[in-house]
């Protein structure tokens, strides 16, 4: 979710795809809170809602790996991450007790990133068969129940595991790997926009190019905005 390359270069595209999934995002977190917190009848477990919400998630990894190829940072950038995603399990823990990350997106991406190193050396096709590989047994890992309790980062979990936001190692690091595979495929040589125009300067990818800070302050934004939508019975 963070910025990629050398600082003062920019890859516009990525930006504006990175845009894109944290507005799907956001749309996707305004459905949930209307249902969980106010009982609106608007389904986010199937459906068109859920898919968005999919979408969004995979597009963020899928550049993420993308980014990390591209970036000389990745250990400053994945303690950063991991750091956010800490800090919103704390600050959800204490919001409502009864709701839990135990191992969401930021947790995901920054275990990415700091992994990075010992990925980066791997051939890109092999990246390409491995990331297959991961996600593959990822529908049979979903099926496995542990009484162990601490191997949900990589996708077992015990009958009794919560967590709103959960994006484990298998099957979720395959995307991550195409990500990298496609980045050194496509941007390996010249680091620079595919394209031969700019949208650098639209609104999109201008939110692309802070990702992570709106992604941190975006859900309290959305409860304040319902609360007082609330108190007005507009909703």
């Amino acid at each position: 979710m963070e910025n990629q390359g050398k600082q003062g270069s920019r890859i516009w595209e990525l930006d504006f795809f990175r845009g894109i999934a944290l507005i799907l995002m956001i749309y996707f977190h305004i459905i949930y809170d209307l249902k969980e917190f106010y009982n609106l009848p608007i389904p986010y477990e199937n459906g068109v809602n859920f898919y968005i919400g999919k979408f969004s998630a995979i597009l963020f990894i899928f550049i993420s790996g993308i980014s990390s190829s591209l970036s000389t940072n990745n250990i400053k950038r994945g303690l950063k991450i991991l750091g956010c995603g800490l800090i919103l399990t704390i600050a959800v823990g204490l919001f409502n007790e009864a709701i839990h990350i135990k191992f969401g997106i930021l947790h995901f991406l920054g275990i990415c990133m700091l992994l990075f190193p010992l990925i980066v050396r791997v051939n890109k096709y092999v990246l390409l068969a491995l990331g297959t590989f991961i996600i593959y047994p990822g529908r049979l890992i979903s099926n496995i129940y542990t009484s162990l309790p601490f191997l949900f980062p990589i996708g077992i979990i015990t009958d009794t595991f919560t967590s709103v936001d959960y994006y484990p190692l298998i099957p979720w690091l395959g995307i991550f790997l195409y990500g990298t595979a496609l980045g050194k495929i496509l941007y390996d040589e010249r680091k620079q926009s595919l394209f031969p125009f700019s949208l650098a300067d639209h609104l999109i990818s201008k939110a692309g190019r802070h990702t992570l800070l709106l992604y941190m302050v975006h859900q309290p934004a959305i409860l304040l905005i319902l609360t007082l939508l609330n108190k007005l019975e507009l909703i």
